[in-house]
């Protein structure tokens, strides 16, 4: 199968795409992995995700850290960009987003482990951090520290 055909009708990609209504309207395209035999991590930094808090309807804001190890598949990231977006008017609480985002990415391309933390600002004083993997870090995977400091207020 070549690229062009992988793409054709699936794709947002060098296309206008306007922001998905709801998370659920949002679709992933995965893309070949030009390298599937060999074990590496590629990271998703989303330092502006936001969501709606689904009690008040105040926005909430986090920093995501997405790792993953690709398959036979890659993360499209105009896609992801899209379904990130997609996110801005959607009522959730903070562990349902990044759970759901982490979960939506195992589902599109399968890669062979992933990993999302997601530091959220704080809500009525506490912030949340929330954190999810598919399993145990495969053998012989780099993967840095996330790179995000804990909440540490004005002290």
């Amino acid at each position: 199968m070549t690229d062009e055909t992988f793409y054709e009708g699936r794709s947002a990609l060098g296309q206008a795409s306007a922001l998905p209504a709801s998370p659920e309207e949002a679709r992933l395209d995965p893309v070949p992995n030009p390298h599937p035999d060999t074990l590496y991590l590629a990271r998703f930094v989303a330092p502006e995700f936001t969501s709606l808090c689904p009690v008040t309807g105040q926005p909430d804001f986090a920093h995501l850290v997405i790792d993953y190890a690709p398959g036979e598949h890659l993360v499209e990231s105009k896609s992801l960009k899209l379904l990130l977006g997609s996110y801005r008017n959607h009522g959730a609480f903070h562990e349902h987003c990044t759970i759901d985002v982490g979960k939506r990415i195992v589902s599109a391309v399968k890669p062979r482990w992933l990993r999302i933390c997601g530091y959220w600002y704080p809500r009525g004083g506490i912030p949340i951090d929330v954190f999810w993997q598919t399993g145990p870090v495969p053998d012989g995977l780099y993967v840095p520290d996330p790179g995000v400091a804990p909440y540490r207020g004005r002290g």
